[in-house]
């Protein structure tokens, strides 16, 4: 993809031997989020296989609360670590050693049925043209929400079929080459960043995607034959239901919010929350600041956001602040969907600078 994307970016000012610290990488910070996830995924998962093998037992009767339980945190987790944790990884920025990188990579990309080639084409573009509308094909603004209530609800709290068999059928056409069914970003938004011409990405895309088709299809067909068929649901579906907090958590990222403006804070929404949901989200509540120093990992997100506060928008605390602060725009959105929500700004000179300085993910590319 050859496009020239110059956009004159608002950056606020900081001092270059903070953010040369801000930007320090650590094996050990990036350990203490990798490795506890994938041991919560265990857990939930064992708890859930547990319950399932003792479901009509007489003696534990409490199984299919238990099941149902685990199965609840085991999804909502899951959920977290396709597009959320394989986000950060992909931008190269958690751990200093690059091996490590890689290797979490592919177990968060294989878990999460997840296409990192094509995502970290497309995410450098929706970094460096955030929100403008002929170069980010992430996120095209007004971003709707498509909710009806109990549906929506119920859709968050267990799974939504259709999106697993758009998901599926996506998968299959990559694996067997054709890259013109994408159920990801907007319409053949994949050929775009991932083009005829870019002979090796392509080979690495259609070689993952066979990866990943046929290591669920084949560990399916293990769990069967093996006569415990109910792994299928806790390995293979895992990251298809239950995406309730990912929901909650991920949709303020852009929603709402102005399309085409060369300012982070205007089209970016951060929000600050509890450890537990920032740990599941790898702090990318934080996004205004993720968006202006993207080269910053996402454990320094917070400090990052203490030394740049003064010439930020007010962040809303917890989630719901923030879905309080952002149902009445969405409600006007619909009905008009001209309509844009300006955050206030404070009155501070900021610092311009070109996403050629400082975003770096484009080099390790």
């Amino acid at each position: 993809m050859n496009e020239q994307i110059k956009i004159n970016w608002y950056r606020c000012k900081i001092d270059k031997a903070v953010m040369s610290e801000l930007m320090r990488k650590s094996d050990a910070r990036a350990f203490r989020q990798a490795v506890p996830q994938l041991l919560l995924f265990a857990t939930t998962g064992t708890l859930a296989y547990f319950a399932y093998r003792h479901l009509h037992s007489t003696n534990w009767p409490w199984m299919l609360p238990l099941l149902l339980l685990a199965l609840f945190a085991h999804g909502t987790n899951a959920s977290f670590m396709g597009g959320i944790a394989c986000h950060e990884l992909c931008h190269k920025t958690p751990f200093a050693t690059q091996f490590w990188n890689t290797f979490f990579l592919k177990i968060y990309a294989f878990l999460g049925w997840f296409d990192p080639i094509g995502y970290r084409a497309s995410h450098i573009r929706h970094h460096q043209a955030t929100t403008h509308t002929d170069h980010d094909g992430e996120v095209v603004l007004p971003q709707g929400l498509d909710w009806h209530g109990v549906k929506f609800v119920m859709t968050a709290l267990t799974c939504n079929p259709l999106g697993i068999l758009k998901q599926i059928r996506f998968w299959v056409a990559a694996a067997f080459g054709d890259l013109s069914y994408d159920a990801f970003f907007k319409a053949k938004w994949l050929q775009r960043v991932v083009p005829e011409s870019d002979a090796k990405s392509r080979r690495e895309l259609h070689r993952w995607a066979r990866i990943v088709l046929f290591g669920h299809f084949t560990l399916a067909v293990l769990f069967i034959a093996t006569g415990n068929w109910f792994l299928i649901v806790i390995v293979n579906l895992a990251t298809f239901y239950c995406p309730w907090l990912v929901v909650l958590c991920g949709v303020p990222q852009h929603i709402g919010l102005s399309p085409n403006t060369p300012d982070f804070r205007l089209c970016c929404r951060t929000y600050t929350c509890s450890w537990l949901p920032g740990f599941f989200y790898w702090n990318m509540q934080y996004h205004v600041e993720h968006h202006m120093f993207p080269a910053v990992p996402f454990y320094n997100l917070p400090r990052l956001r203490k030394a740049i506060a003064h010439d930020l928008p007010p962040a809303p605390h917890g989630l719901w602040a923030t879905w309080q602060e952002m149902l009445p725009i969405m409600r006007r959105q619909r009905a008009d969907p001209t309509y844009v929500y300006v955050p206030p700004l404070p009155k501070n000179e900021g610092d311009h600078a070109t996403d050629a300085t400082l975003f770096t993910e484009a080099a390790q590319a």
